[in-house]
């Protein structure tokens, strides 16, 4: 029986999981036979087998990527692609990318098989030097923070650049900008020993603190370092200091950060203080505390926020958090996806807005919040691998989850809506299975953005290729039924406009 969620209710991903659904979207089979060209249309249909929430393809057997439910479909376009990562659970680790229907547009696993060593998280579209690339921390997670490095590549999914902490400090996975000045701001940790009061009594303690660096990526010199424990005393935490992490006490836990674009001075975000910092960019000085122990703000009804995540500042004086309430200790019933008005010179924050999941989702750990043109948010729920779109009025628009996340199941750190044009240097995959003498063709074309439809070729041979139909996308493999069996048999990837991008290489019985 599929389990219920609070209310009762059985949700539709977990309904889809306890069925045993073969996709994670339903994607009919198109079976009307026409005529487009000179071409016929041929039957295709989503290729893609499934079980415990991963898929498994025939023309790319390597791939092994999460099930995508929608639960809520988006009444029109959503103007951009889902972009995050999946960690953890039973598919295997790695950058993914997505449409509002469900369908896999890009998968880049990170090992032949699940892993919880090498893992990648904080996918985005950037921009370095002027055009879009997509960058992402990729390494191992060592006491609830990463070891690692940042890798940059352009749209045809080429390493454009690698980015590496300095000073002896390893790239962290909570934060990376890449900045129009050809720079990096992310964030490291690092280890010490200090003394904290326990129970009245002074005593030595080991402990992790927060580290911003800012590197010019091209040379890797370090132009910029900011350091937690020189700035922010041990006491400040919400986290006791017996609650040690790979034998260090986390006090601050530094999980974000963010330019202000009104000065370009930083925001720094500390879960286990439960504060945002704004840092001078120059010197490092703390220029204002808001939230936690020492608030230097007026917090509004509805304003507070506890162990959040992904602080942003836009235009106009609004910042965004992701508000976890939770770590633990538990603040409040359920996460919130926060929009906030910031007066700084009469250090007054107010509730813009609050949009909240429902079912409610608490997540302790992992999320963020997007603004989107037209004055909605777009949400990534952190560890419970929901994502959400709401609309100005915060009414959700688009609705959906990894279908192995949750507890002990796969987790996406951060969700984005954005715009992506992806081309693949790799010509697209083929499979063919042959039977009784007919065939079926499974062809996918991993990264590309606007491969609208397959067009079959076939022949005796190689040299004698020629088009027989053309089929629509069913979903990252179509799957195409033949009611013969040609020796030679390859796929052309084809866009909405009818331009062959790219073809596959040639199978042959």
């Amino acid at each position: 029986m599929p389990r219920t969620n609070q209310h009762g209710r059985s949700t539709r991903r977990q309904f889809l999981l306890a069925a045993g659904a073969g996709t994670a979207t339903v994607l009919l089979a198109r079976d009307s036979i026409s005529w487009a060209q000179g071409t016929p249309v041929l039957k295709s249909f989503n290729g893609a087998t499934a079980s415990n929430g991963v898929q498994q393809f025939q023309s790319r057997p390597d791939l092994s990527p999460p099930q995508v439910v929608i639960d809520q479909p988006a009444s029109g376009p959503l103007g951009g692609f889902i972009v995050t990562e999946v960690h953890g659970g039973t598919s295997q680790s790695g950058p993914l990318i997505f449409d509002q229907n469900g369908r896999i547009i890009w998968f880049n696993p990170l090992s032949p098989q699940p892993s919880f060593q090498h893992r990648a998280f904080n996918v985005q579209v950037t921009s370095y030097q002027g055009k879009p690339v997509l960058a992402w921390f990729e390494g191992e997670v060592v006491s609830a923070h990463g070891q690692g490095t940042y890798q940059i590549v352009d749209t045809r999914y080429r390493p454009v650049a690698q980015v590496q902490a300095q000073g002896g400090m390893v790239g962290d996975l909570h934060e990376l900008i890449l900045t129009p000045q050809g720079t990096a701001l992310f964030t490291s940790y690092g280890q010490a020993h200090g003394r904290v009061r326990v129970k009245g009594v002074m005593k030595p303690v080991p402990y992790w603190y927060g580290v911003v660096q800012e590197v010019d990526i091209a040379t890797g010199k370090l132009l910029f370092q900011w350091r937690s424990d020189h700035h922010v005393p041990l006491n400040y935490s919400y986290v006791p200091p017996g609650a040690k992490l790979g034998g260090f006490w986390d006090y601050f836990h530094i999980n974000g950060i963010a330019i202000d674009p009104a000065d370009q001075n930083l925001l720094v975000c500390s879960r286990n203080t439960s504060t945002i910092y704004k840092v001078n960019r120059k010197n490092g000085r703390v220029m204002w505390r808001m939230g936690g122990k020492h608030n230097q703000f007026r917090l509004g009804p509805g304003a507070h926020f506890a162990f959040q995540h992904d602080v942003r500042m836009w235009p106009g004086n609004v910042m965004t958090v992701f508000d976890n309430e939770g770590g633990p200790p538990r603040f409040g019933p359920q996460s919130r996806a926060l929009t906030l008005a910031v007066d700084e010179r009469r250090r007054r924050v107010r509730l813009i807005r609050a949009d909240v999941h429902k079912p409610a989702i608490y997540s302790a750990a992992l999320g963020s919040v997007q603004p989107l043109t037209g004055g909605g948010v777009f949400v990534g729920w952190g560890t419970s691998s929901y994502f959400s779109a709401y609309d100005s009025g915060g009414r959700v628009t688009f609705d959906g989850a990894l279908a192995t996340g949750g507890i002990n199941g796969a987790s996406s750190y951060r969700a984005f809506l954005q715009p992506w044009n992806g081309v693949p240097t790799a010509p697209p995959d083929i499979a063919v299975v042959r039977a009784k003498g007919n065939a079926t063709v499974y062809a996918s074309w991993n990264g590309a953005t606007t491969l609208a439809k397959w067009t079959v070729l076939a022949g005796a041979s190689h040299a004698e290729l020629k088009p027989i139909g053309t089929a629509d996308v069913a979903g990252f493999e179509t799957g195409i039924a033949l009611t013969n069996s040609p020796a030679a048999i390859a796929v052309s990837a084809v866009d909405a406009d009818g331009r062959v991008l790219a073809t596959s290489k040639t199978v042959t019985s």
